[in-house]
């Protein structure tokens, strides 16, 4: 953390370093912005008044709720089945939450220049989002690119019944993150519209590898000569990509695959398989300039491209069933690493906010709450006031959601 906070610090302090008082005052000028604007062209709802800050933080608080206590449906809190939450219901009657949630905005009016901009409706809170990731924290130098576990992936999907799943629409938005490998701080976020006409769409690039080439350099453009090792899948490992960052001062190590990486460039040598049967933990190696590509076998040839790690260092992989395998101190460094994140992954779905808007620039907004959520309680945990209370990830959300309702700390949440 660049900055030393209290062992007084609340759990609404930690968050507010990512969501401040002035992004939420922003919050309810632009809805009572909005709800003017309806209504002079709709009709006046005699059953609106102004949103005032503490109404926007309960406002937040409530959607906050769906993720600690996994109700699909932020309404449900005042209903009376098992989801039910009178404690917090109080706070606020269904129906003033009903009107906040229909005129709710981050930016009431489109901008005369980009207008063309999808994501205008959230882009000044995702900046601001960024600006505070980048100034809260200096992460490790090892750090990792991709596409973290959102709700409605395969994985979560499973767990589904069939009517919930007909009622699940299609994401429209795609979102990358640059992650810190050591404590899984998000240090910044890239999102993509999946359709569109703007430069954000998809339909204007020609095809994906293009796409996460211009993702990875634009999570990476403030780390340049920093002596960052960058870890990258498949879709995003090339040739071209990592010569870039070599320049730059970014060193990196990816996986490659004959089917998601652009191999262009790449001798073809290394991408076949040999005639001969290889033996488990033998590779090959081939050098151009610093770039080095590998062919690791394990039962499967695995390729990896890399600039951070030399390829004459020998590393191991540890197996339960079969012990040491040999294998490039590059091929054990990035098995460390994403394994790290795969497993860290379950930790940042404990913070997922269930509720669904069905506005893209909304799902894209409470998602990023939820990142920002994740990324309070690792500087909780590296400060002084953890070791006060020392609360757990589900007991950090429980308590914010209180602080962000204004209740008292004695009072329960369910």
């Amino acid at each position: 953390p660049t900055q030393k906070m209290p062992s007084t610090a609340t759990a609404l302090d930690f968050f507010q370093l990512f969501v401040p008082d002035n992004c939420i005052q922003n919050m309810v000028v632009q809805t009572n912005m909005y709800a003017k604007k309806f209504q002079e062209r709709f009709g006046s709802d005699e059953g609106w008044r102004p949103v005032t800050a503490e109404e926007m933080k309960a406002f937040l608080g409530f959607v906050t709720s769906t993720s600690v206590h996994r109700c699909e449906s932020v309404l449900s809190i005042w209903s009376s089945g098992f989801f039910g939450n009178r404690s917090i219901a109080l706070k606020m009657s269904q129906s003033r939450f009903e009107k906040i949630l229909k005129y709710f905005h981050i930016v009431a009016f489109r901008p005369s220049q980009g207008s063309n901009q999808g994501l205008y409706k959230i882009q000044p809170f995702l900046d601001s989002l960024q600006q505070s990731f980048g100034c809260t924290f200096r992460p490790s130098q090892t750090q990792v690119l991709h596409e973290p576990l959102i709700d409605e992936d395969p994985v979560f999907i499973t767990t589904c019944t069939e009517r919930e799943l007909r009622k699940r629409k299609k994401r429209k938005f795609s979102l990358w993150v640059r992650q810190c490998t050591s404590t899984g701080f998000i240090c910044q976020v890239s999102v993509h519209l999946k359709e569109g006409q703007g430069s954000d769409g998809l339909a204007a690039l020609k095809n994906k590898p293009q796409l996460h080439s211009l993702v990875a350099k634009q999570l990476c453009q403030n780390i340049s000569g920093q002596n960052t090792i960058v870890f990258t899948g498949p879709s995003m490992t090339s040739l071209s990509l990592f010569s870039q960052f070599s320049k730059q001062g970014i060193f990196c190590c990816g996986l490659l695959s004959t089917r998601k990486s652009d191999c262009t460039g790449l001798p073809q040598s290394m991408l076949v398989c040999g005639s001969a049967p290889a033996q488990r933990g033998q590779w090959r190696i081939m050098m151009k300039g610093s770039l080095s590509l590998i062919s690791w076998y394990n039962k499967g040839h695995f390729r990896f491209l890399t600039n951070g790690y030399s390829p004459t260092k020998q590393g191991v992989i540890i197996k339960r069933k079969s012990g040491e395998i040999p294998c490039p101190l590059a091929v054990e460094a990035f098995a460390a690493h994403l394994s790290y994140i795969c497993k860290y992954d379950d930790k940042y779905s404990k913070y997922f906010i269930f509720h669904k808007p069905n506005k893209t620039w909304q799902q894209v907004f409470w998602l990023s709450i939820s990142i920002a959520i994740n990324n309070a309680y690792i500087l909780y945990k590296m400060s002084d006031a953890y070791a006060v209370k020392r609360h757990s990830r589900a007991q950090f959300g429980e308590t914010l959601v209180r602080e962000l309702l204004d209740l008292d700390q004695g009072s329960p949440t369910q």
